[in-house]
């Protein structure tokens, strides 16, 4: 379980740095096949801001999201026992209302968060000045299965 400080609230300038690196991150987007371009930002207990963008090839299904390109680094860099509780996530995205995280992205999401509380913001095509919506992981993947699922069967 994550220590409770790592789970306050984003501040106000926590929320727009967030939202401004999410949004900024679909700039580096690689999208030649759907033009579909997503930017995503997570915020660590560190205090240390990581970004993705969504990544196509020409076989489909080898390409990555950015909400996965943004959370794998981190965890392949950092021993567990080390790494940072993830404190939010971002995703942007060039269509109103916002799209949330695909299925496998959220899967993969909970995964890495600490809690079902773990907030995720939404932004639209219009940025900070448009639709935002802001969910858990939680409602996002109600009845998930996870790495808590696995020591149920020890």
């Amino acid at each position: 379980m994550a220590n409770p400080e790592s789970l306050t609230p984003l501040s106000k300038d926590e929320l727009q740095e967030l939202a401004e690196r999410a949004i900024s991150a679909k700039e580096y987007a690689y999208c030649p096949y759907s033009n579909f371009r997503v930017g995503a930002c997570v915020l660590l207990s560190t205090g240390a801001y990581h970004t993705g963008s969504n990544v196509e090839v020409a076989a489909t299904p080898v390409g990555i999201c950015a909400e996965r390109c943004a959370i794998a680094p981190i965890v392949a860099s950092i021993k567990r026992p080390d790494m940072p509780v993830m404190r939010a996530l971002a995703v942007s995205t060039d269509i109103d209302p916002p799209a949330s995280p695909c299925g496998m992205c959220r899967q993969f999401i909970n995964e890495f968060a600490t809690s079902r509380d773990l907030p995720i913001y939404m932004y639209g095509k219009d940025g900070l000045s448009g639709n935002v919506v802001k969910m858990t992981i939680g409602e996002l993947l109600p009845m998930s299965f996870g790495p808590n699922d696995l020591k149920r069967n020890e």
